[in-house]
């Protein structure tokens, strides 16, 4: 992936081009590869990582609640 910083006349990181032609990384091709599906383990770890999350913001409404009911 190409990390353009245009702050600094247009270098890219990856150094094979300075925005006037095509990148010889081909970064900027349009060509690259994403993603869409994931392997069983990887949507257990998401999920589990999401449910985590969810039980700390019960806990902190929870915890809300009781402070404004003081």
């Amino acid at each position: 992936m190409c990390h353009c910083d245009d702050s600094e006349g247009g270098v890219c990181e990856c150094g094979h081009h300075d925005h006037e032609g095509e990148c010889e990384c081909g970064c900027h091709s349009g060509h690259h590869f994403e993603r869409r599906y994931q392997t069983k383990a990887e949507k257990i770890a998401e999920l589990e990582d999401y449910l985590t999350d969810l039980k700390a913001e019960v806990q902190a409404v929870e915890e809300h609640l009781a402070d404004l009911r003081r």
